[in-house]
């Protein structure tokens, strides 16, 4: 069930740790006592015993210009940095880099993590949103079946109690994500993009669900496939949940290949003064026996050279190979 009894132990023993530590409003060990009583390691045993041999699941959309966005927001743009002197792009051949400048009418935009100032600005920005957020357990409750009779079907309470029937109790201060599959709707086509943004047929999670898993198993966050928590008027999960000091992620996809229990889940985002939305990068990490990901390997560094060197495409508005 889990990656390994080396890794349950392990990140159990890491979460717990930092648990009890914070509950009890004291730090852990000093760095180099923790490094002592590991053999001068610290947590690096962590990595080499576990993290090393797990698969990695991008659980992520590219960013494209037209990829779905909230007609609200407008689409974006990309293009080739411009040297301010010369009013021309960089170039690889004259000046031996090239950038790009994004032009984006929004920072909700793609597979997001939502922080509450989103809808609430007494709660924290993206900002400030602690660093405790990188790395959680992961739980993926799938709702596929119930979509495929009903494409607006919502996560309810009695689909959790099953998932824990199965599997137990769900962790405290884990990231819970919805599959729903929606996300194999997702298009770079900016007409089919627009239309699946506006389509108000989508899957959802509903605030009772929501509400069990914040108020009764004390998750982190859930997150979900689609553009939107649900499909109220008033989207009232998500109103509740920002109201409420919690955050969301949204834009999520790959969920089929990753095991409902077992994986733990990192997420990145850039930090943006004030941002009321995260561009995120969250990735699960799973147990070595996982069918999908990939495995870390020596060609992680220096990284492999292509044969067709990235050049713009005026027609799509990114490089491409």
């Amino acid at each position: 069930m889990w990656i390994s009894r080396k890794m349950a132990v392990g990140a159990t023993a890491l979460v717990a740790a930092s648990a009890a530590a914070g509950a009890a409003g004291t730090s852990l060990v000093s760095g180099d006592e923790a490094s002592a009583k590991n053999g001068g390691r610290g947590l690096w045993h962590v990595y080499d015993q576990t993290l090393a041999h797990a698969r990695y699941i991008d659980l992520t959309h590219t960013i494209t210009p037209g990829m779905p966005v909230w007609k609200g927001f407008g689409p974006a743009t990309f293009g080739p940095s411009v040297d301010p002197a010369t009013g021309k792009p960089y170039t690889y051949a004259k000046d031996g880099f090239e950038a790009t400048a994004y032009h984006l009418a929004t920072d909700q935009f793609g597979t997001q993590l939502d922080p509450p100032a989103h809808w609430a600005p007494e709660y924290p920005a993206i900002d400030e949103v602690p660093a405790t957020y990188a790395v959680r357990p992961l739980v993926v409750i799938s709702i596929v079946p119930q979509v495929e009779k009903d494409p607006t079907y919502a996560l309810q309470v009695s689909d959790i109690r099953a998932w824990e029937k199965r599997n137990g109790r769900i962790p405290r201060g884990s990231v819970v994500m919805v599959r729903s599959d929606w996300s194999k709707k997702w298009t770079d086509d900016p007409v089919k993009a627009k239309a699946l943004a506006a389509d108000p047929s989508f899957p959802g999670v509903s605030l009772a669900a929501l509400e069990f898993l914040h108020l009764r198993r004390h998750i982190l966050f859930h997150g979900h496939e689609p553009l939107d928590t649900d499909t109220t008027p008033t989207l009232e999960g998500e109103a509740w949940l920002m109201h409420h000091g919690y955050a969301q992620a949204e834009g999520v996809t790959n969920l089929e290949g990753v095991p409902e229990t077992g994986c733990l889940v990192t997420i990145g985002y850039p930090k943006f003064k004030g941002g009321l939305g995260g561009y995120a990068r969250y990735v699960a990490i799973c147990p070595p026996g996982t069918t999908n990901g990939e495995r870390i390997s020596d060609r992680d560094a220096p990284l492999p050279k292509s044969s067709t060197p990235l050049h713009w495409d005026a027609s799509l508005g990114y490089r491409v190979r």
